[in-house]
């Protein structure tokens, strides 16, 4: 079946927070700019997606909800065929995302004053969690290299010897540089961590969203020790448009760090899950392989169609290469005026067009800006045109 990512479907009214225009106006100085920025898909989910969620809502009893075989068998079928990896029914725990469960795993596994690294320019809530639980921040920053975002693995291995240092989030693929780490990066990344007896929470929530000419490697899988000392974070929330569905598979193949994860999610009472989401999940990993495959390809082409628009446009910017995630990094910062208002506000303000601001994400942010391309190609033209008739 071929699927019409082209078709614009209106959000507003939909409560939705990337469309609101008071949030427009409030972070970017337009309440009328096109909205390319909070990391949510422009395209209607998947038919038997649809299908599932709207079966379940006819039958009128949203009740408590337990999970079943069918949904641990889902989510095991989708790693195994996908990513090749095999992993089993009881290493999956539940939670309503990423950005939560990362919170419980510092929850169970570190202490007030212990320290996370983290590698920016990063997914600014990895920082935003840790200091909100009292954790002390370590930057391993990436470092530019040729035109490419690449890991510096001396100071990762100086700040990884920290005695305080217990817990690398690794973000794999990496938002918002767009980064697939390699097969034999990530095996560095693991001596390193085995080395110094670091814990590795590894987002892997954007794996299935990979450009051609790359490929995504499960960071547990790289070895049974590596595994044993790993939380990987993964959800169909991104690869099928379901972030509003709150459902989140977060997989612990170790039994003692698993049950400390659970006894936090005991503590909190936080057991519970979305009907809706259940099945949402169920269908998207069982029935919606191929619209995943032609969403890749059609985001791929945005891509191409944003770098080469700004570059013709506008020499002086940089787009850097996209491997995978649907969230395009460029440099914008010779055309942005020199002063205290942000990336981001002036690309809204001036340009109509709503980004990500680069100081977001931290360190090596300034002066670039993130480009959400999971949205009909119109939009993308539309965006290029306006950013290069307003800055270049």
């Amino acid at each position: 079946m071929e699927y019409d990512f082209d078709r614009i479907i209106p959000r507003e009214g939909t409560r939705s927070e990337k469309y609101s225009r008071k949030t427009l106006e409030e972070k970017f100085g337009n309440p009328d700019a096109i909205p390319m920025w909070v990391a949510d898909m422009d395209f209607q989910c998947a038919p038997p997606i649809v299908e599932a969620v709207t079966r379940r809502a006819a039958h009128g009893i949203y009740g408590y909800t337990s999970r079943d075989d069918e949904y641990f068998e889902a989510i095991a079928g989708w790693q195994r065929r996908r990513h090749g990896w095999d992993i089993q029914k009881d290493w999956i725990c539940y939670t309503a995302g990423v950005v939560p469960a990362v919170c419980y795993v510092l929850l169970a596994c570190t202490r007030p004053g212990d320290k996370v690294l983290i590698q920016e320019p990063v997914y600014h809530p990895f920082r935003n969690t840790a200091e909100g639980l009292d954790r002390g921040v370590e930057v391993n920053p990436l470092v530019l290299r040729d035109g490419r975002w690449q890991m510096d693995f001396e100071d990762l291995e100086k700040k990884a010897a920290d005695p305080g240092v217990k817990v690398l989030i690794l973000c794999s693929p990496h938002n918002p540089v767009g980064r697939v780490w390699t097969r034999e990066e990530l095996l560095r990344v693991g001596e390193i961590c085995l080395r110094h007896g670091l814990l590795i929470l590894s987002d892997e929530i954007h794996n299935d969203l990979i450009m051609p000419g790359h490929r995504h490697t499960v960071f547990a899988g790289l070895s049974p020790e590596l595994a044993a000392r790993t939380v990987t974070c993964t959800s169909p929330s991104k690869t099928f448009n379901l972030a509003g569905m709150q459902s989140s598979s977060i997989i612990i193949p170790d039994a003692d760090l698993r049950g400390r994860y659970r006894a936090v999610l005991q503590k909190l009472h936080l057991g519970g899950q979305n009907p809706f989401g259940m099945a949402a999940t169920v269908a998207a990993y069982n029935q919606c392989g191929d619209w995943v495959d032609q969403a890749v390809g059609y985001i791929h082409q945005n891509f191409l169609t944003l770098r080469d628009g700004l570059q013709k446009t506008m020499p002086k910017a940089v787009v850097y290469p996209l491997e995978g995630t649907y969230l395009a990094w460029a440099d914008l910062s010779a055309y942005l005026e020199d002063g205290p208002e942000p990336a981001e506000v002036q690309v809204g303000r001036r340009a109509g067009v709503a980004l990500d601001g680069g100081t977001w994400f931290g360190q090596g942010g300034r002066g670039c800006l993130r480009f959400n391309l999971a949205c009909p190609r119109s939009l993308v033209v539309r965006a290029v045109g306006q950013i290069a008739a307003a800055l270049g």
